[in-house]
């Protein structure tokens, strides 16, 4: 009976270790999703070292997930962090199209709307492109104003009296 005890109290704790280092169901995370947790860290060290607080990580609302927001002054900064290897080609502030731009501008105004309407705060749009070289950090860029929020504006129909 003891034995059994010491058995199945190792076995508990080993699962513990496994399911730590593999995640929830017990399997290793995918390569691109570490390379990405990675460049989020890294990120948030240079924003600090910046000046910048970092508020929120990984906010997700029905648009989409904003990487990091952050403080900078009175300023809420709203960051896309694309991390990469060195071997791809061409840069990684690229991967951020107007579709992907469209959404984060979404996903902004939705986490202002939750603010409250009264808080009247300046944003902006960044991006923070980090690149690996063979698991060891290359570069880190960071581009302040990257774009814009394109609002969606209001169609307006002209009638023209035909003659």
């Amino acid at each position: 009976m003891w034995e059994w005890k010491k058995i199945s109290g190792f076995l508990r704790k080993t699962v513990r270790k496994i399911k730590g280092r593999f995640g929830r169901f017990g399997r290793s995370r995918a390569a691109h999703l570490r390379l990405g947790r990675r460049g989020e860290n890294v990120s948030c060290h240079v924003l600090e070292e910046l000046g910048l607080d970092v508020l929120e990580r990984n906010v997700r609302n029905r648009y989409g997930e904003i990487d990091i927001i952050a403080r900078d002054g009175v300023a809420l900064c709203f960051i896309e962090v694309k991390t990469r290897h060195k071997s791809l080609i061409g840069r990684p502030a690229d991967a951020v199209d107007e579709t992907r731009r469209r959404r984060l501008s979404r996903a902004a105004r939705l986490y202002m709307r939750k603010l409250g309407e009264d808080v009247q705060v300046p944003c902006r749009f960044d991006i923070m492109e980090v690149v690996y070289e063979k698991w060891r950090l290359a570069s880190v860029t960071y581009l302040r104003h990257a774009f814009h929020e394109r609002k969606p504006q209001k169609r307006t129909e002209w009638l023209v009296a035909g003659g």
